[in-house]
Order: C-alpha cells, then structure tokens, then sequence
C-alpha cells in the first residue's frame, strides 16, 4: 500500500484535474473540433517519423474514451501523438447513455472507416480507454474490423470484467455496465475463437487500478490474437490516458509498428519499463 501510495496520490490529482476539464469535451461541437487534428509537418518530431516511416507517421489514430466519459480523457496523449509526428490524431465519443455495445462497435465500426477513407489509408490505429478499448476490441473481432484496425491499445480495458460492476449502484442507469461484469455475455463472446485475426493487440494492465477488479482482467487472454500484455505499476485507471510515460511509450509502438513489441509480457513501473 506504502509503494502505491504516489500513485494513488497522482490518480486523486487527475480526477480532479479531469473533472475540470469533463464539461469542455461535452460541449456542443467540442468533438468535431477533435476529429482529425494534424501534427506540425515542421516540427522536429514530425520531420524525424516522416523520415524514418512515412507510412507511420501519415496512419491515422483514432481515441476512444471510457464508460461515463469523453474525448477530453485524452488531452496529453493527443498532444503526445502530435508532437511525436503522426499527422492525424482523431476522437471518437459514443454518448454517455449508449447500452449496447455491439451497437457502440458499429457506430465506432463507420467512424474507423470514415477515417481511413478521408485520409486515403487502409488500416487505422484506435486506442481505447476502459470501456472504449472493450466496444473497440469488439468491432475487430465481431464485425470484421481487423480487416481496417492495424493496432488496438487499450489501457485500463476490462477485458475479463471487473467486479466492481456487480456492486454498482449505477446499473439500472447505464445498462452498459452490466457488459463489465465477469462471464457477461460481452465476456463471453469476446472469449470465441477469432482464428485469423489480422489486429495487433495491446493491452495495458495497472497494479492500482481501483476500477478495474481482480487488476489481472485488464489483461487480454486469447489464443487467436496477437497480443502483447503491460503490467504498469502505480499508475491509476484514470491516469494512464494522461501518463507521460505511458504516452510516450504509446507513442513509440505506433512509430515503430510491429517490430517494437512482440507479444512477450512486459512490466512498467510508473517512472519506465522493466522488462522480464
């Protein structure tokens, strides 16, 4: 608990923080400013990812946020993305009374290939937070959206469920919620063979994460997909999103593609990786 203690300390400062920042995403318009902002061709970060892979630097990304959220979750890994040099970073909000996720998948389905199409690509990165990272992994699998999603991270996802969502006061308002519960339908489907599937998995697990319970089913178990697994110590689930570290390091995979992780299980502490 002592050794946590910084990070619990980080996670209070950021809900704070976000709870500022919440009604500015949820302003009318606030997301059409948000769909495709592009990076700065004259920056020094843009120059070098152009140089080393312009296929890197020109696939969009899209952001997807968490269960009573919105896009403003990802103010500093937009601002991260950009300035690493990726020329279009978009975000996709879904509603804050959405109930199904198979629907949610569908609308996020139109939005991932809207994207690909207006910025002349075939495949999209999306990185989605908790629940976002849940209705993301779906579209991928159930609907045939590895045929378009290149990499999906997802941080804080509860892809097992978490036991938080069988006590919660909040499930006759958000129906959603009952998606989250262990051995849910969601779950259950999501755990089906998916041989073939041509998505690149990422998911990252935190030790402190108080929403996400048992912190284990943050992380993704498939024998079909490709999936490279992040323990992150002391780093809250409302923090990752907004983690210098952990932007940076999202930032990196992106550039890099592939070759940079390569489905071994990797721990962070909340100041750098450690690898086993």
């Amino acid at each position: 608990m002592v050794r946590a203690l910084p990070g619990l300390v980080r996670e209070a400062a950021w809900i704070g923080a976000h709870l500022v920042a919440y009604p500015l995403g949820a302003l009318p318009g606030s997301v059409e400013r948000t769909r495709r902002r592009r990076g700065n061709a004259s920056a020094a970060g843009q120059r070098g990812l152009v140089r080393h892979d312009p296929g890197a630097a020109t696939t969009p990304i899209l952001l997807v946020h968490g269960i009573v959220d919105n896009h403003s979750i990802f103010t500093r890994l937009d601002a991260t993305l950009r300035g690493r040099g990726f020329a279009t970073v978009a975000a996709h909000d879904y509603g804050l009374l959405t109930a199904d996720v198979a629907e949610a998948a569908t609308a996020l389905g139109t939005r991932v290939r809207a994207l690909a199409t207006a910025t002349g690509h075939d495949r999209v990165h999306v990185v989605g937070h908790s629940l976002g990272g849940l209705i993301a992994r779906w579209f991928v699998q159930r609907q045939g959206g590895d045929d378009v999603v290149d990499t999906l991270v997802t941080l804080g996802t509860p892809h097992g469920g978490t036991e938080l969502a069988r006590l919660s006061p909040l499930v006759p308002l958000l129906p959603m919620t009952r998606a989250l519960t262990p051995g849910s339908a969601v779950v259950r489907a999501l755990a089906e063979p998916a041989p073939g599937c041509r998505t690149r998995f990422v998911a990252y697990a935190s030790d402190i994460d108080h929403l996400v319970l048992p912190h284990r089913n943050a992380r993704l178990e498939h024998p079909d997909l490709d999936v490279t697994n992040v323990d992150v110590h002391g780093v809250g689930h409302l923090s990752m999103p907004h983690h210098r570290p952990l932007a940076y390091e999202v930032a990196d995979l992106l550039a890099n593609g592939r070759e940079h992780v390569g489905g071994e299980s990797v721990t962070k502490t909340a100041e750098g990786p450690v690898r086993a």
